[in-house]
């Protein structure tokens, strides 16, 4: 089951007056859709939401709703926040079978970066890709996908092949094995080859 309960009301107003009705009365206004059902607007206590939020499992994770009685499974998928005070405003919620296979981001994380060969070697890692599409059963989400750099020399290509999938998980992209992030030479090293060269030459 998901970790995060989302205690939701029907928004009866919709539209940007609805949203700023349920917004002054200290709710987050949403919307639920998805699945063979009409969209429906929500809303959620601010408060209730904020701390939701907080946990880092709302975004991209399964979560329950609840309205009443009912429960269901569903997906944050999209937050919209103030830019000035950094208020929720607004939220995404798609209806999900939990046990279906569904498609969502999932952010991609270096590890050992900076121990790998390639730092020795004067390169940088550019990242092509911060976040890959995935298809994978809703009850079995990762937090992300790992990219072990340990062994990564200078002008090594990482691509989706070299991420340790966790069971159950495919790439939406089914047509090619996509780049992740390359290493080159860093700008650093670049600039101290040059320096090096213009003394080499005034000598």
């Amino acid at each position: 089951m998901a970790e995060i309960i989302l205690n939701v009301d029907v928004r009866d107003g919709v539209g940007t007056g609805g949203a700023r009705a349920a917004r002054r009365a200290g709710f987050v206004p949403g919307v639920l859709y998805g699945g063979d059902k009409a969209p429906v607007s929500i809303s959620v206590n601010e408060k209730d939401f904020r701390k939701s939020l907080y946990t880092g499992k709302l975004l991209g994770h399964l979560v329950t709703l609840k309205y009443g009685e009912e429960t269901q499974p569903v997906i944050a998928k999209d937050v919209q926040f103030d830019p000035v005070s950094d208020r929720p405003m607004h939220f995404d919620l798609m209806r999900v079978d939990e046990h279906a296979p569904v498609k969502i981001e999932v952010p991609v994380h270096f590890k050992n970066a900076d121990d790998a060969p390639f730092v020795r070697q004067g390169g940088s890692l550019e990242v092509v890709r911060h976040a890959v599409e995935i298809l994978v059963k809703a009850d079995s989400i990762p937090e992300e996908l790992v990219v072990d750099l340990a062994k990564s020399q200078m002008g090594d290509t990482i691509r989706f092949s070299d991420i340790s999938l966790p069971k159950g998980v495919e790439a939406t992209i089914t047509d090619r094995d996509f780049v992740i992030a390359t290493i080159k030479v860093s700008s650093a090293a670049l600039s101290a080859a040059a320096d090096e060269a213009t003394e080499t030459t005034e000598a």
